[in-house]
């Protein structure tokens, strides 16, 4: 199948498409990336600091190192041939395409791109824009989407960051489709859930939930292209939807002893790119 993926310029994406490139190679597979969630508006420090983690310090200093390395030597000799993970550039090329950006999605310019690729199945991991129904058409099987939180509850952002804030035992991610503007709103695939570990950061809960997220997106995949429904149902319970936290929310969850992120495990993260010195 012809498989258009859109995702978003930050490290759990990054990781999402490691996995699903790897699960999805005998597939035509074209990636594009938004520049950020929702907009640019003012947030809390803390949130900027967890920013810098999420996406600044892997899109502006580890993986232009890596790509870069790549242009000038030979990327087979590279420390990264390597590494556990891979940049947005090199899992772009091993899918035959250049990297690039759809921040216009629902534009004319941006619809003509999506509309060029005439996908099968669009696959949607945190991406930054709303889907908009002439976007949704452009596919004939439609848009699949990977819910980092569990659906109806934790519609929104930051589910994870919510649900260890609510004290909740268990959280997890929610695959569904999208068909239409309304947000996390679309009938449902897949609930994967899992114990919430307080020990951990929020990064590190939220990173977690990748390989049996993705794995069930993969799934789906398989089972579209082999001729099968998959069997979506529409959202049942109470729905409830969550924005970014304020300084105020964001004291309690530090209070309680909860951190946004780890460094330590940041740096394992640096080095799973990085391959061997």
């Amino acid at each position: 199948m012809k498989l258009v993926i859109l995702a978003n310029k930050d490290i759990a994406s990054n990781i999402a498409l490691n996995y699903l490139v790897r699960g999805l190679k005998q597939h035509i597979i074209r990636i594009f990336l938004s520049d950020h969630v929702g907009a640019q508006s003012k947030k809390p420090k803390a949130l900027l600091d967890l920013k810098f983690f999420e996406q600044d310090l892997f899109n502006q200093i580890v993986f232009p190192n890596i790509d870069n390395q790549e242009t000038n030597n030979n990327p087979a000799n590279s420390n990264s041939a390597n590494s556990q993970l891979k940049t947005f550039h090199q899992l772009a090329r091993e899918s035959g395409h250049e990297l690039a950006t759809l921040n216009d999605i629902n534009q004319v310019t941006g619809l003509e791109k999506l509309t060029a690729e005439a996908p099968d199945l669009i696959l949607s991991v945190r991406f930054g824009k709303i889907l908009k129904s002439p976007a949704i058409a452009t596919a004939k099987l439609g848009v699949i989407n990977l819910h980092s939180g569990l659906l109806p509850e934790y519609q929104g952002v930051m589910a994870t960051f919510w649900a260890m804030y609510n004290q909740a035992s268990h959280y997890g991610s929610t695959l569904h489709f999208i068909d239409s503007a309304a947000i996390d709103a679309g009938p449902i695939i897949n609930r994967n859930t899992a114990t919430l570990d307080y020990s951990k950061s929020y990064l590190e809960n939220v990173l977690a939930l990748y390989e049996t997220g993705c794995d069930a997106m993969i799934e789906a995949v398989t089972q579209l292209s082999s001729g099968q429904a998959l069997n979506a149902q529409p959202q049942q319970g109470k729905a409830e939807y969550f924005t970014f936290p304020t300084d105020n929310q964001l004291q309690t969850f530090f209070e309680r002893g909860l951190t946004l992120f780890d460094t330590n495990h940041i740096i394992q993260l640096v080095k799973a790119y990085q391959g061997d010195e």
